[in-house]
């Protein structure tokens, strides 16, 4: 639309979308509107008929089949408010805490110190998906209380992971990000019913996942009336066995050219090894993400799940000092212009 367009203005546009057949999809900025159109249909009268309109400033043909995560779709970079924090701005994002909520000290403690150090959210996981039916599934109810005791003490936000979609309700009155694990990447009902939540959502790369899975999985989200979606890549399964994952740094570069979601980077599932977090940590400052997911645990020898790749407390301080000037050259470099929702 053209710049400050009316709502009697916009209402004509999407009556005239509609005539043809197709679905709306409004994002509405300060002072432009965005209008996504979608559906089968002849393509090119609608478009034609659309420029047509005196209030449309242009009308494009998105060729992605991610539509509304695209950049063709919006070029500014998409800025998700979450606790009183901007994922996708100006400030480098820390998500930092144990692979599970194993219990009420372990879980404060956490909190306590990854706060002190930098973070600004909690991540731990009061729901667990693992491989084996016979490992520590999680604390659920329990786990998401204790996470909420945790923000109340230390104001720090919370990020937990949600597995079904008949939980999303429960887990949203907690969380103030839902996160979608590799391995629920394309579980489409609950990716659907993530798009009805107001609730800002991480969603990981699946195990084995390309990056057009991955966008298309965003877009479910999406296009079922949700656009806070934060990616992260925590990587991929590969022949190589010397680490846990293969992390695809490439795709950290490339997911900032083809989507105007944020980027996170999960460097602790990424190498399944403490030693190696630090350094991709800061490879991933240097190419680009909006902030990094790390596992911290008070003892990791005793954790319930991901003791390996989870730092101490000394290591997680010493690596939040180590990033501090790639973090200042990240801050120089960013690009202001940004749309937040």
């Amino acid at each position: 639309m053209k710049l400050h367009a009316t709502r009697a203005e916009i209402d004509a546009v999407c009556a005239r979308i509609r005539d043809f057949g197709y679905k709306v999809h409004s994002i509405e900025g300060e002072e432009r509107v965005v209008i996504g159109v979608v559906g089968v249909g002849d393509v090119t009268a609608c478009l034609e008929s659309l420029e047509a309109m005196p209030q449309v400033e242009k009308a494009v043909r998105i060729s992605a089949p991610y539509k509304f995560v695209s950049r063709e779709f919006r070029q500014a970079k998409t800025r998700i408010q979450a606790n009183g924090i901007e994922i996708g701005g100006d400030e480098f994002i820390i998500m930092a805490g144990p692979c599970s909520v194993e219990s009420e000290k372990q879980i404060l403690d956490t909190a306590h110190f990854v706060h002190e150090h930098g973070a600004t959210f909690l991540r731990g996981g009061a729901f667990k998906p693992r491989t084996s039916p016979y490992d520590f599934q999680g604390l659920e109810l329990e786990g998401l209380k204790l996470l909420r005791k945790a923000q109340q003490q230390t104001g720090i936000g919370i990020i937990t992971e949600v597995m079904s979609d008949s939980d999303v309700a429960l887990v949203a009155e907690y969380a103030d990000i839902l996160q979608i694990g590799a391995r629920n990447m394309q579980n489409f009902a609950l990716l659907k019913a993530l798009g009805r939540t107001s609730r800002p959502v991480m969603l990981k790369r699946g195990l084995s996942s390309t990056v057009k899975e991955l966008l298309m999985s965003a877009e479910y989200i999406v296009a079922h009336g949700n656009p806070k979606v934060i990616l992260c890549e925590r990587g991929i399964r590969t022949f190589e066995t010397a680490t846990r994952n293969t992390c695809d740094l490439t795709a950290v570069a490339l997911l900032n050219e083809l989507t105007h979601l944020p980027v996170m980077l999960d460097p602790s599932h990424a190498t399944g090894k403490r030693s190696l977090v630090p350094p991709l940590a800061r490879a991933g400052v240097a190419i680009g993400v909006d902030g990094l997911m790390v596992e911290v645990h008070p003892e990791p020898e005793k954790a319930f799940s991901d003791g390996a790749q989870s730092l101490t407390f000394p290591q997680f301080a010493g690596m939040m000092h180590e990033l501090q000037p790639y973090i200042q050259l990240w801050s120089a470099a960013r690009i202001p212009e940004a749309v937040t929702v």
